[in-house]
């Protein structure tokens, strides 16, 4: 009993300090489409919304139907502004999707004046965080430029380069570009602070563990083997812990609503992003171009798009959660100005393979819809 009043204060200071939105219902429409097994109804378009929503809407709901887990789309092209969203309007982890706030922070500074990208940033021990790039080849002390950490962050998702970039402009910063161009109650956490906040749904003392404690996690493995080298390095035993496992502890994290938002929101700032309405013209362009590059989650949306099809996106990967948002162009049959995309989507509840195919079909769904280009559309799905 004592331990679960633990919990309960614990969880309930972590909402206070990371207070999240309650999910906003679907809007209602006349028509719905029954729900796969298990899975409540999401109301369908309105029958008004005729062409590339509708036959989009179709084939989301055959990859949703297929999937074990929950899929979450946004979809809107950025000349006339029409939007397709199924669970848009709900919360989402946004994972590593964070870091593209943290880039236009980064380069806010750039073109203030206050930084350049050859600006070199001494990597300290307290930045260092599990997880994928090159960053963590290095030692502390070493000096890093903010181009190769810009780098890093977006194009692989190396964490400890995040946290450099959050630490050399500040977290308040981070913050407020989020607030101002995704939703103001968003809130976004260093990459380490999203490992102690997890494993401190186990226990309290996750809240001191270091960059090295982190590494030793990970490379523990996944499971409860993980929990017993967490125990190790608290200095306890799993008895003492909050809860059992780390599906609970996960869970228990993404409650918090830290680092989450609506796709439909994420969505509004990779509008402006590719509108110029987020950073000048010159910044706009090389965030972008580094967008583009991205390494990480090849079997997602861009598998299912065109060869030929730009796709300047960030992809993101916790616990049961992956993520892929981005705006996806390509070059039109008839020679017009190619059609800008926003795909922003996220799964929850599944492996990262079962979602990583769901995220692939999607990228299909999308380009058999002719929401990029209506003459590369192949034709109707069967009714």
């Amino acid at each position: 009993m004592l331990r679960r009043l633990h919990y309960v204060i614990f969880a309930a200071a972590l909402a206070l300090a990371w207070p999240g939105r309650p999910a906003v219902a679907q809007t209602p429409t006349p028509a719905a489409t029954a729900p796969a097994a298990g899975k409540p109804a999401i109301k369908s378009p309105p029958a008004a919304d005729a062409g590339w929503r509708a036959d989009l809407d179709h084939r989301i709901r055959a990859v949703d139907a297929r999937f074990s887990g929950e899929l979450g789309v946004h979809v809107q092209r950025l000349d006339d502004g029409a939007q397709y969203g199924f669970r848009a309007n709900e919360i989402w982890y946004l994972a590593s999707g964070v870091k593209v706030p943290i880039a236009i922070a980064v380069l806010r500074e750039v073109e203030q004046g206050w930084l350049t990208l050859d600006t070199q940033v001494t990597l300290l021990g307290s930045d260092i965080v599990d997880g994928a790039g090159r960053t963590n080849a290095h030692r502390a002390g070493d000096r890093l430029t903010v181009a190769w950490l810009l780098d890093q962050m977006i194009v692989y998702s190396d964490n400890t380069a995040s946290d450099m970039l959050i630490r050399t402009v500040g977290l308040g910063q981070v913050n407020r570009v989020a607030a101002e161009l995704i939703a103001r109650d968003v809130r976004i956490t260093t990459l380490a602070d999203v490992r102690r906040l997890a494993y401190g749904m186990f226990h309290p003392g996750a809240a001191g563990l270091r960059g090295q404690d982190m590494l030793a996690l990970q490379r523990a493995g996944a499971g409860q083997a993980r929990v017993r080298r967490l125990a190790q390095l608290l200095g306890v035993t799993t008895d003492d812990f909050l809860l059992p496992d780390l599906d609970s502890a996960f869970e228990s994290y993404y409650a918090t609503h830290a680092n989450s938002g609506t796709l439909r929101d994420f969505g509004r700032m990779l509008a402006a992003l590719q509108a110029g309405e987020a950073l000048e013209p010159e910044s706009t362009r090389y965030l972008l171009d580094v967008m583009a590059r991205v390494q990480t989650g090849k079997q997602r949306i861009r598998a299912g798009l065109p060869a030929d099809a730009r796709f300047a996106h960030k992809t993101g990967t916790q616990y049961r959660r992956i993520c892929d948002a981005g705006i996806a162009s390509l070059p039109t049959r008839d020679g017009s100005a190619p059609v800008h995309v926003v795909i922003a989507a996220c799964a929850r509840g599944a492996s990262t393979a079962a979602s990583e195919r769901a995220m692939r079909e999607l990228g299909a769904a999308v380009t058999a819809s002719g929401v990029l280009d209506p003459s590369r559309r192949p034709h109707s799905p069967t009714r």
